[in-house]
């Protein structure tokens, strides 16, 4: 089995579908440009029943970039497989991406019909879709909740019917790393090589990375997530973080993407700047604090040796260099440190008055203090201990 695992990217369909993330057509083509510089293999770029806005950024965005494969998505019917296959008609590797939910709770509640409805349907969409393009991608919503023998059952018949790809959603973030890597297993298996299984993971319990790890090691080979994690209720899986643990830890997982790593944060910026919100300050990868050090004992193993504490150079994910944050956590060879890069050679007796000022005021601030703040402090500090030696 292939090593290779495609990064199917969603921001522009499932992340925009989350409280916040609306994006209009141009600011979409604005952040389809930069995924394509970042190098996703699928661009999900809209839900074209949806509205006027989304079939418009479907087809903005296969225009804009022909190279590109291109993805939208449709319900299992006529009217919405129809509709996507319309707004992709200018793409040169157009997907069409059809689903159907699958889970008993979702039959029974939400679309009122039997298992073999759902099948014929499955399969009619993806024949349909056929007749369009000739990739098709099926998912069977709330996959980690459906019967395993159903699940296997409709996999197989999308395939026969022409999909190329099988996705198993874990849609409201259900499932947990060893069941839902069993469930992927078993439809891998009996797929073989005739479809790549594909998984889409929310991260209601905060395990939509784990899970797709877990699916990735049973033989899943696309990853469907997003920029920041964005999506609907606790987002999806975060394209950062799922990259940068395969490339970070191959020994563990000896799998490997296409993306471009060092636009990363870039991309994370351009998102944040488009919606209405960033990642949290503690985000991994891309998060304001992910490559900063506050901790005196940190700091100065830092200084030492970036390896001590950094595990991921800053550069490949595109952050110019981590940060040291001076606060009352901060010890002396940070400041001295600090104080060198602002162009101050301070004695022994410098540093520590200086030390002793600067901890005092930190002490009492919720944030840390700005060169200016220590630039000032310096200045004081030499005045008081010019006196003194006069």
């Amino acid at each position: 089995m292939s090593d290779r695992v495609y990064i199917f990217d969603t921001t522009l369909r499932d992340g925009e579908q989350s409280p916040g993330c609306s994006m209009t057509v141009p600011e979409k083509l604005r952040m389809a440009r930069k995924l394509v510089e970042l190098g996703v293999d699928v661009l999900e770029a809209g839900f074209p029943i949806a509205s006027e806005g989304d079939f418009e950024a479907v087809e903005a965005v296969s225009r804009e970039f022909p190279w590109v494969q291109v993805a939208a998505l449709a319900r299992s019917c006529t009217l919405d497989v129809e509709r996507a296959a319309q707004s992709l008609r200018h793409a040169r590797r157009p997907r069409l991406h059809t689903f159907i939910a699958t889970s008993e709770i979702h039959l029974k509640h939400k679309l009122k019909k039997t298992r073999q409805q759902v099948l014929e349907e499955a399969v009619a969409a993806v024949e349909l879709a056929r007749r369009h393009v000739d990739d098709v991608e099926f998912s069977a919503e709330d996959g980690s909740r459906t019967d395993a023998d159903f699940l296997e059952q409709i996999s197989k018949a999308v395939v026969a019917a022409g999909a190329r790809t099988v996705n198993i959603p874990d849609t409201v973030g259900f499932s947990v790393p060893a069941e839902y890597g069993e469930i992927i297993g078993r439809v891998v298996q009996a797929l073989g090589d005739c479809a790549v299984v594909s998984v889409h993971c929310h991260d209601d319990l905060g395990l939509a990375v784990p899970n797709s790890l877990a699916a990735v090691q049973a033989g899943a080979r696309q990853i469907e997530c997003t920029i920041n994690g964005i999506g609907e209720r606790a987002g999806n899986t975060s394209l950062e973080e799922m990259v940068m643990i395969l490339k970070t830890r191959p020994d563990c997982y000896p799998y490997h993407t296409g993306i471009h790593t060092e636009h990363l944060y870039s991309a994370s910026q351009m998102l944040s700047s488009i919606i209405t919100f960033g990642p949290q300050p503690n985000k991994a990868i891309v998060g304001r604090n992910a490559f900063a050090h506050e901790a005196g004992i940190h700091q100065d193993g830092y200084l030492k040796e970036k390896s001590t504490y950094e595990i991921i150079d800053p550069r490949s994910v595109g952050v110019p260099e981590g940060k040291l944050v001076l606060g009352k956590h901060s010890g002396r060879h940070a400041l001295l440190k600090r104080c060198q890069d602002l162009g101050f050679d301070l004695s022994k007796s410098e540093l520590d008055d200086l030390y002793h000022r600067f901890t005092t005021i930190a002490d009492q601030r919720k944030k840390g203090l700005m060169d200016e703040e220590i630039v000032a402090l310096i200045h004081a500090g030499q005045k008081v201990l010019g006196v003194a030696a006069d």
